[in-house]
């Protein structure tokens, strides 16, 4: 097996980072690439865990939403009877908690504060993206009970009851336009479609959800029992809506442009890190008011003529300094290949800093040590916490070939500079010989790993198989941390 550990050297205050990328800038290489500026980074403080909220704590918020959906529309509901009653009254509930559930959708993905850093962006994607399959699923399935329910009533047919209702209901035709808008957006959003699709492309598609919010919230009020004479659930209803559309406003748009114009973020240099790989210097004043922590990221937009229109998530792969972060991007797309023409002096909107991969709450401080394990360009959000993280620290890196291993020279320095200790897994597992993260290997590597906080960041498939090494070499679910880099 390929792998290189370097021993512990004399320990170093976590805020006093050094690594060979701390140079002044000089002129372009021949390339183009301007070397990468010195960085200043600051001691990191721990976040305070009053701002954050816990999975429970919102998943029993959603659930307590629903349940009073359910009693709305039992209040709203006469008597049930015969199968057409049963029909129509399942629809209607349906119809409430699909309704429902587009909000709390939206809310997830609101970028609010405490969700981020309490939960982590990833996981909310996570829950949005598995809410969304059913949230498509209820919707569609409350309009077909509500069509068999009216046809058995009126001992039509399906198919005419259909029409009826298209050209005679207020709002049911633009309800239906809605609904097929949710189903194209979930169906391009499957994993087997996601893959085959731009990301600019699926993130625009996916704005027409705002659309079909907007024709099913029409029609609630035009057709919904629960509403038509109860102007206290209309109101309620109708609070509840404007609320998530004031976050997404505010979140999404004014805080990102209140913190450009008083950051000033604007790209001072580039670095080529290896074929393909190019970290981006990003400097700005005041950026300690952030309270940005190593491991978290933001969303970038850079302002070209080619890259203003969209926001791509980057994490910092240094630790955040006073007037300056770095981001370090492999060629994945359109987005990232354009990052390595970038010129000094580009204005940059920042929205952040997101996601709760953090070391805050880890057992690093208490002896109890941290591992961090990278798959490839998986490293970027580690190689910050790897240079920050007090105590006891591993970092193993798994990388296919030599020429995937980014920052090998920060991190050896890293590694000698505080005490730490790195090994490089490089290599196909024919080239050594078996799996390269097996329990006994990941063991072996990091003495007494059961009793430690292990981060995982990685493509989707070496991360989930780690994941699974880690259980079985005994490591508690609980001390596991993955940042994934689908959402």
């Amino acid at each position: 097996m390929t792998s290189l550990a370097k021993r512990p050297g004399p320990a170093r205050h976590a805020g006093a980072e050094a690594y060979p990328g701390q140079r002044q800038p000089t002129a372009p290489s021949r390339s183009g690439a301007a070397r990468g500026p010195r960085v200043r980074p600051r001691a990191v403080r721990p976040q305070k865990e009053s701002g954050r909220v816990s999975a429970r704590v919102v998943l029993a918020v959603i659930g307590l939403g629903a349940i009073v959906v359910i009693a709305l529309w039992w209040r709203s509901t006469p008597d049930v009877s015969g199968l057409g009653g049963w029909l129509t009254g399942a629809g209607e509930a349906l119809g409430l908690l699909a309704g429902y559930g587009v909000v709390v959708l939206v809310a997830l993905m609101a970028r609010l504060p405490p969700l981020e850093r309490g939960i982590g962006t990833d996981h909310l994607a996570r829950w949005h993206a598995m809410g969304g399959r059913y949230v498509v699923s209820v919707v569609w399935a409350h309009a077909l009970l509500i069509v068999w329910g009216y046809a058995v009533r009126a001992h039509a047919s399906v198919t005419s009851e259909t029409a009826t209702l298209l050209t005679q209901y207020p709002d049911v035709l633009m309800a239906t336009v809605g609904g097929f808008l949710l189903l194209g957006v979930g169906l391009i959003s499957m994993r087997a479609a996601r893959r085959r699709v731009r990301y600019e492309t699926w993130y625009y598609l996916h704005l027409y959800t705002y659309l079909a919010i907007a024709l099913a919230f029409s029609h609630q009020f035009a057709d919904g029992a629960a509403f038509v004479n109860n102007l206290a659930a209309r109101f309620w209803w109708s609070a509840m809506y404007l609320t998530v559309a004031v976050l997404i406003a505010w979140y999404r748009f004014v805080v990102p442009l209140r913190a450009f114009a008083r950051h000033r973020f604007h790209v001072i240099g580039l670095r080529q890190e290896g074929p393909g790989v190019v970290s981006v210097y990003i400097g700005g004043s005041r950026l300690d008011e952030l309270d940005a922590e190593p491991g978290q990221f933001f969303r970038w937009r850079f302002l070209t003529r080619s890259m203003w229109w969209s926001s791509h998530p980057y994490s910092l792969s240094a630790a955040p300094g006073k007037d300056m972060l770095r981001i370090t991007v492999k060629d994945l797309g359109d987005h990232s290949r354009a990052l390595a023409r970038l010129k000094p002096g580009t204005r940059v909107i920042a929205e952040g800093p997101y996601g709760a991969f953090t070391g805050s709450g880890s057992g690093s401080g208490s002896g109890r040590g941290v591992v961090l394990l990278a798959g490839g360009v998986g490293i970027t959000p580690l190689r910050a916490m790897f240079a920050t993280l007090p105590g006891r620290v591993t970092l193993i890196y798994r990388a296919s070939s030599p020429h995937d291993v980014v920052f090998a020279d920060e991190l050896d320095a890293i590694a000698a500079a505080r005490g730490a200790i790195v090994h490089y897994v490089v290599g196909s597992r024919a080239e050594l010989g078996g799996d390269p993260l097996s329990p006994r290997v990941l063991r072996s590597l990091a003495p007494g790993l059961i009793e430690q906080d292990v981060y995982v960041c990685g493509p989707d498939g070496m991360a989930a198989a780690a994941i699974t090494a880690l259980r079985a070499a005994g490591v508690p679910k609980r001390s596991i941390h993955r940042e994934s880099f689908e959402f």
